[in-house]
């Protein structure tokens, strides 16, 4: 990737920057779960309508083909204009999307991505189980073949959004016999079937955006599995490709916009003596430093992994270096953060700060997409090609 951008690329951002100043509402995003996935999928059929939905996506399927230059542009002045997060549509357009993109048939894409991209459709991820969460391979949600359908039953937890969401990405168990890493199918399910149970988790601030998700001989058709049947770890390892690379580059802009945000609020708020501001404090000041030049590092490994995906099409192995790094630098922004705002500002019962919701949710940067040992296993072995851990 040439980092001077072209002049057609300079053209893309103004065009980007104008349509997002127009565009952007400033009405505050719901707290009501329902009420977020109206409110997202509003603001979806809205980029849709203006051209702005899959940037990167293959016009045959609604999106506007362009490279992964754009789609950063696109995610840098997105979080510039303060934009709405994906929230709802987060795993339908960077999961299961770019999962179905690549490895579904003509009629699964035919019938899911349009209504993805204009946004008719919520998706969920069926992956994690009580006992199979970075060990996915472990999982035991079984589905047995009867005629033209699969029956399923078992439990997945820790699932956005499964109580709005229309379909899921499912991993289910359909060889039972075979090694742990065979056996596995990916398969599409439509969360309004009979014998879905879906129970809410609430999270330490509140929200109730996770659930566990329970099967009671759901039947799935056959015709809904993607890939070949008992090849979902393939599958499902694209898919973790997409979500460990290119699916969290807003993320990761999103945290450079928010850093500065702190750097305002240092500005604002008194610092440990009371006497002036916390970024007079040269401890604060100091540690301010550190996590923007992290930040700078983590936006260049961005960039280079933008770069490489551009020649291979697919993310490979070293999506995991920048999700590993991320979810470190994440935590550091975010206690940097909570000394800005003082002690006992996260008990406060009183009005809380919004920054107080990023350092709470902080805390599972380290375990969502994989822990940070699973990570730093794929960085060794399929990067560095350090032995296998036992």
């Amino acid at each position: 990737m040439d980092l001077k951008w072209s002049e057609a690329e300079r053209g893309f951002r103004e065009e980007v920057r104008i349509w997002l100043q127009e565009n952007v509402s400033r009405q505050a995003r719901p707290s009501e779960l329902h009420e977020c996935r109206e409110f997202d999928l509003a603001w979806q059929r809205r980029q849709y309508d203006g051209g702005w939905a899959g940037i990167s996506w293959p016009t045959e399927y609604g999106g506007r083909g362009l490279g992964l230059a754009e789609q950063m542009i696109w995610y840098e002045e997105y979080a510039r204009a303060g934009a709405p997060p994906s929230g709802t549509n987060f795993v339908g357009l960077n999961h299961a999307g770019p999962t179905l993109i690549a490895r579904a048939t003509d009629t699964q894409r035919k019938e899911h991505l349009p209504k993805i991209l204009h946004g008719e459709s919520i998706w969920c991820q069926g992956f994690s189980e009580p006992e199979a969460g970075s060990d996915l391979a472990g999982l035991k949600a079984r589905a047995v073949i009867d005629g033209d359908d699969l029956v399923v039953n078992g439990q997945k937890t820790w699932t956005s959004y499964a109580d709005v969401a229309d379909y899921q990405e499912l991993l289910v168990r359909t060889d039972p016999d075979a090694p742990k890493h065979k056996g596995i199918s990916w398969v599409i399910c439509d969360m309004r079937l009979p014998g879905i149970e879906i129970r809410p988790i609430t999270t330490m601030h509140g929200e109730q955006h996770f659930c566990e998700v329970f099967y009671d001989d759901v039947r799935i058709p056959l015709k809904n599995v993607v890939g070949e049947l008992n090849d979902g770890w393939s599958v499902a390892m694209s898919t973790l490709s997409f979500e460990r690379g290119t699916a969290f580059m807003a993320d990761q802009i999103e945290l450079a916009h928010q850093l500065e945000n702190i750097v305002h609020v240092a500005h604002e708020l008194p610092g440990p003596t009371g006497k002036a501001s916390a970024f007079a404090d040269d401890e604060i000041r100091r540690r301010l430093a550190t996590v923007r030049a992290e930040v700078a590092a983590l936006r260049a490994m961005t960039y280079m992994n933008v770069s490489r995906i551009a020649r291979q099409q697919t993310p490979g192995p070293e999506g995991s270096q920048i999700r590993f790094y991320y979810s470190q630098v994440l935590r550091r922004v975010y206690d940097v953060a909570m000394d800005v705002l003082g002690a006992g500002s996260v008990a406060d019962e009183g009005e809380r700060h919004p920054l107080i919701f990023g350092y709470l949710n902080s805390f599972r940067s380290s375990i969502s997409a994989g822990t940070k040992d699973i990570q730093r296993n794929i960085i060794g072995e399929r990067i560095l090609g350090l032995p296998r851990s036992r």
